[in-house]
């Protein structure tokens, strides 16, 4: 229902564009969320945009004002904008979907969402 890719490898300072595309649902009425995982360590929310009638939108500190999180409800898609990465951000990515339909704003509490698909490796290396 929920599947991440755009993922690859990128030198340090460059972009991705991450998708999620959706199914099975209608996207209009859920959060979505963006979180990683690297090797080793935790899982770690990223970002996550709130249901169309709400809008809003959240960023972890670590990506604020390089990742912009969007939404285009029209072609169940989700869409993860990285720039300026940095090889700390190698992780593989994947999307979620909360579990309850209008709960606002969203949150970084991945227990919260219920579905993820398989995820998108994203590598930052010279």
């Amino acid at each position: 229902q929920l599947q991440a890719s755009g993922g690859g490898l990128v030198q340090p300072g460059g972009s991705l564009r991450l998708s999620c595309a959706t199914s099975g649902f209608t996207l209009d009425y859920y959060n979505i969320l963006w979180f990683r995982q690297a090797p080793g360590k935790e899982r770690e929310a990223v970002s996550c945009i709130s249901v169309s009638s709400d809008g809003r939108s959240y960023y972890s500190v670590s990506v604020k004002g390089r990742f912009t999180i969007s939404r285009d409800n029209a072609g169940d898609m989700v869409y993860l904008q990285m720039n300026s990465l940095k090889p700390d951000d190698t992780a593989v990515y994947y999307c979620a979907k909360a579990a309850r339909m209008y709960e606002t704003p969203c949150t970084f509490d991945i227990g919260r969402y219920d579905v993820w698909g398989q995820g998108t490796q994203v590598t930052v290396s010279s």
